[in-house]
């Protein structure tokens, strides 16, 4: 079965507190007590405080001497508070602070001559106390129905409510009495946490094949639970505990959902839920387990039970779950709980407030996982471990590296294994350190990058000259650009790649073809052996021009060329990308000149016919005479084959080309 389990379910803060103080009374044992009533409507933890030494008396003529009485959080009349100090009869008054306040309340106003409306259920003990405080003359109104046969009072009228009464229906009976009470002081005394509740269980029945509402029999806001899960869910179920309902087959392959009243505690949930995924602790084991105190300070580990925008809440195996807000999640502002936990993750966590009255228990992953980097960054210290962070900034006289959540200050002359000018080169950079001083007063910490660095760079060192060959490839990293090549990281040892190597056509600097940071394939090309300097090979052979020219170009072809430089001897010709061709003087015009520059000019486009191709030596002869008219060539000469003509080889991209 699909069991979902409304977030409100269970205790409200003034139950979790009264019970909270019941437990620690039952372990006081130089101390008798027993509650006035029932401390809450629940048999079940009424019957285990019994258990434990705690009695309930229905009125204070059954009391023995010297016990102390514990006022339930339903309240009592001024008149209880009366008696009990008339006899000198200590007393721990565990009224929910909530109901306190309607007490107030209603006294004042009733002191004041006003005439107290209370709305609510007439025999439940929160509207009987309440009602003592105004001399058990309020107007008690329990239905929409009731209210409209009232006769009801027109002036200085105080209305309060039952902090458990239904949502909807005080809605209505407020409005009836706007329009019929022409003075009225209103206060909406409704408990937020069961306003929460109903309006969650109305939620939740509403996406479910099946409710359960687990509480007392007796429990005011248990029944009202009920009445409106079964105004919208087809099955709704309501008992004590999972055990009341002993056959579980209507459950079975649907999805349920699960409620529960304000008195009931997290123990009666906890063993619905197991003995419906058949688990096998029992009530006792259960109770036991959510009666462990936390305390501000502690470490504990719960499941994470619900995962929000704004919180995670952890059930931590006692009566209130904890919370962690989104900001104690992590200390990377950039992530949120989504990406950190998910539903059913076991977590740890630190305890961060423990506040009884609003029953809460605030955690914080962030502040003990914190703890745990601190301890780990000591320990690294003792033993020389290696860490890892990232460069977040250069400040005075070095760099921060961000740790998890501590700052490492790295002085200047040890962030790195070489000298730097400019710092801000390692922003951004993940780098490995060691702690070489910590002060644990200041939370202060000193790292050493070049140490880590410069042994790293050993091992590679070693490792690479074992194997290193000519002709052997790598994937290099860009280490730097000077304005005659790259140098290359290929495994702790540098290697330069030549600005002729990085590219087959000419470039002015090596910025042109790669970056600082880039991952590029080259190979040895040599090695000097008496100072290990290593030259690599970058241009990739399947892009060579003169192998692409050699697929395209043919003798005979005519192309397009372009006028690049002209000698005494001739003029060059671009015919493809960085392949030139050479147009011999006698092959420039039908007539003899003197000088290139008669009939051409640098950029200039002609047609030019392929008169001969020598690949071995990346030669080309061309002609612009062939492509004369014959009647315009008649005395000129015939061209020099490619092999006869003066042709001069282009030098490396350094050089400039020199007339022979």
């Amino acid at each position: 079965m699909d069991i979902r389990v409304a977030k409100t379910a269970g205790f409200c803060f003034g139950v979790a507190r009264a019970i909270d103080s019941a437990y620690k009374c039952a372990e006081d044992k130089n101390r008798h007590y027993c509650t006035l009533g029932p401390i809450i409507h629940n048999a079940h933890v009424v019957s285990d405080l019994q258990n434990r030494g705690i009695a309930v008396v229905e009125s204070l003529q059954e009391l023995t001497p010297g016990v102390t009485v514990i006022i339930r959080t339903h309240g009592v009349p001024p008149s209880v508070y009366h008696e009990l100090e008339a006899k000198n009869i200590s007393y721990l008054d565990l009224t929910c602070p909530f109901v306190k306040k309607i007490h107030t309340i209603v006294k004042e106003h009733h002191e004041s001559g006003h005439r107290i409306i209370i709305i609510g259920d007439k025999t439940h003990p929160e509207v009987i106390g309440i009602n003592g405080w105004c001399d058990d003359s309020a107007l008690i109104i329990e239905s929409l129905e009731q209210v409209e046969t009232q006769d009801l009072p027109q002036d200085n009228v105080c209305i309060v409510a039952q902090t458990t009464f239904n949502k909807n229906i005080y809605k209505k009976i407020i409005f009836f009495l706007k329009k019929t009470c022409q003075s009225s002081t209103i206060f909406d005394t409704i408990c937020n946490a069961t306003d929460e509740r109903q309006a969650e269980a109305q939620t939740l029945a509403g996406q479910v094949d099946a409710m359960l509402v687990l509480g007392g029999q007796n429990s005011s806001n248990t029944q009202k639970l009920y009445q409106i899960c079964k105004s919208i869910c087809p099955e709704v179920y309501c008992a004590e505990s999972i055990h009341a309902l002993g056959d579980l087959s209507p459950f079975q392959n649907k999805r349920v959902g699960i409620t529960a009243g304000a008195s009931t505690p997290a123990v009666i949930i906890k063993e619905a839920i197991n003995k419906m995924e058949n688990q096998e602790k029992d009530f006792a084991t259960l109770l036991e387990e959510s009666l462990k105190p936390i305390f501000t300070g502690d470490t504990v580990t719960g499941t994470v039970i619900e995962v929000g925008p704004t919180e995670v809440i952890v059930d931590l195996g006692v009566k209130q779950d904890g919370i962690i807000p989104a900001s104690e999640i992590s200390d990377d502002p950039a992530l949120t709980p989504e990406d950190i936990v998910k539903v059913g993750d076991e977590i740890q966590c630190f305890v961060v407030r423990v506040n009884d009255v609003e029953g809460k228990i605030t955690l914080s992953k962030k502040k003990l996982d914190s703890y745990k980097t601190w301890e780990a960054i000591i320990k690294a210290q003792e033993n020389g471990d290696i860490l890892e962070g990232k460069v977040d900034s250069v400040v005075n006289g070095g760099v921060i590296v961000t740790y998890k959540s501590y700052r490492v200050f790295v002085p200047a002359s040890l962030a790195n294994d070489r000298f730097l000018t400019d710092l801000n080169e390692l922003v951004g950079n993940v780098v490995p350190f060691k702690i070489i001083d910590i002060n644990e007063r200041r939370r202060r910490i000193v790292g050493n990058i070049k140490t880590v660095l410069m042994a790293q760079k050993q091992e590679l060192e070693k490792a690479f000259w074992e194997t290193a060959e000519v002709g052997k490839k790598y994937t290099g990293i860009v280490k730097s650009l000077k304005n005659f090549g790259a140098f290359v990281d290929i495994g702790g040892v540098d290697g330069l790649v030549h600005i002729s190597e990085l590219s087959w056509s000419r470039i002015k600097h090596p910025s042109e073809v790669v970056n600082v940071g880039d991952a590029i394939e080259v190979y040895i090309k040599d090695i000097a052996d008496d100072t290990k300097r290593i030259s690599l090979g970058y241009k990739n052979p399947l892009e060579n021009p003169w192998e692409i020219a050699k697929a395209k170009l043919n003798v005979d072809d005519v192309v397009k060329a372009k006028i690049v430089r002209m000698l005494p001897f001739g003029a060059f010709a671009e015919i493809m990308p960085s392949i030139d061709g050479l147009i011999h003087i006698s092959q420039i015009a039908a007539k003899r000149i003197e000088k290139p520059q008669d009939e051409l000019s640098i950029g200039q486009e002609v047609d030019v016919k392929i008169v001969d191709i020598d690949w071995e030596n990346k030669k080309i002869a061309l002609s612009i005479r062939a492509l004369l008219p014959e009647a315009e060539a008649p005395a000129v000469e015939e061209a020099p084959a490619a092999e006869e003509a003066p042709v001069v080889e282009e030098a490396p991209a350094t050089e400039e080309v020199a007339a022979e």
